[in-house]
């Protein structure tokens, strides 16, 4: 047997709503929200949807980001079970801004919206973790868009790749392609495949088809420190 863990990668480091909810609110959205499969690469979200609720993780991995004019998928987050996505559109009462996409063969279910506001009028004490999610959301976004500012692709790389596998002492196999990342660091796939060919050479990873083996987590936290 492998002694290597897959990982079910996530590209954010602060927590999403629904984690931060009470059991007894995420229960009873759970039970009016059932589950739907979804095969690999079937679209789960478009963008220009109305936002009537938001969606939630159950199992299998999801892209976010945006189809181009060209037909390409442009990812900006990669989100694991658990994680849940939709909820700012759903709060603004604005349409959907961008598109998702399963990545893996996947169950997500959709929490709509009269629901969630009815269970939350119930569970007041909600509000406030909300809060923090929320804030804990805007301030990963600015310090993404601080290190895309100093940081170089190396540590950048080294960075995404820590998040993406989490907390994990094992050898831990994140399942994504150099384009994938290059796609959520705004980077090009040479760019990509240069950093990692760095991190390769100190035994830190192991690049292979289709995904990439992290060798030693603590050696790639400290490449992402410059």
């Amino acid at each position: 047997m492998s002694d290597i863990l897959h990982s079910s990668p996530r590209s954010i480091t602060s927590p999403m709503l629904f984690a931060a909810l009470s059991p007894r609110l995420q229960q009873r959205l759970i039970t009016t929200s059932p589950a739907r499969p979804y095969r690999v690469g079937q679209i789960i979200q478009q963008r220009g949807e109305r936002a009537n609720g938001f969606y939630l993780i159950e199992t299998g991995s999801v892209a976010v980001g945006r189809y181009l004019e060209s037909g390409d998928f442009r990812g900006v987050a990669v989100l694991g079970p658990g994680d849940s996505w939709g909820e700012l559109a759903m709060f603004a009462e604005r349409v959907r801004v961008v598109d998702a996409v399963a990545r893996s063969s996947c169950a997500v279910r959709f929490v709509r919206q009269s629901d969630f506001d009815a269970a939350l009028g119930e569970n007041p004490y909600d509000y406030r973790a909300m809060l923090g999610v929320l804030s804990a959301q805007l301030q990963d976004t600015l310090d993404i868009m601080a290190g895309i500012r100093r940081g170089t692709a190396h540590t950048r790389v080294a960075g995404l790749l820590a998040t993406l596998a989490g907390s994990s002492g094992q050898t831990t196999r994140i399942e994504i392609t150099q384009q994938e990342l290059g796609e959520l660091l705004g980077l090009t796939r040479m760019t990509v495949s240069g950093a990692l060919k760095e991190l390769e050479t100190t035994g830190a990873i192991t690049r292979r088809y289709g995904h990439i083996e992290i060798r030693s987590l603590e050696a790639v936290r400290l490449a992402a420190l410059g």
